[in-house]
């Protein structure tokens, strides 16, 4: 079977994990984009030390849990986001103001929608987790 979205996947075995009380999970094929994705969710102390494991072929990672994810999914197509449309997709989104994030994809990288404020950059939509 051929996979449509790696990120899809990696994040619905986190979820899976999470929600059974693992305290730890494997996720493979390791890509670019969901290292940033666990990086930037790191950051904000949803999931703890993550480690990325090269087995030669497309490689694993392995995710230490917290029990703080309540949800995380990915926006597929994804859609372009203007600064002055953030705030829509916010609300949309997620459950408050302040309480979990956007993950976008710009030109200076893939952040969360605050920093893309901070930094006044739109983007690409990729994901979110709160």
């Amino acid at each position: 079977m051929v996979r449509m979205s790696v990120l899809n996947d990696a994040l619905n075995a986190i979820m899976n994990a999470e929600r059974s009380g693992k305290r730890q999970v494997l996720i493979r094929p390791a890509s670019k984009v969901i290292v940033r994705f666990l990086q930037v969710m790191q950051k904000h102390g949803y999931i703890g030390e993550f480690e990325i494991v090269d087995d030669r072929r497309a490689g694993k990672i392995v995710v230490e849990l917290n029990g703080r994810i309540n949800k995380a999914g990915v926006i597929s197509p994804r859609y372009d986001l203007k600064l002055s449309e953030l705030e829509r997709w916010t609300s949309y989104l997620l459950p408050s103001r302040q309480f979990g994030f956007i993950i976008l994809t710009t030109s200076a990288g893939i952040m969360d929608h605050e920093e893309a404020r901070r930094k006044h950059v739109g983007g690409k939509i990729i994901g979110y987790f709160f």
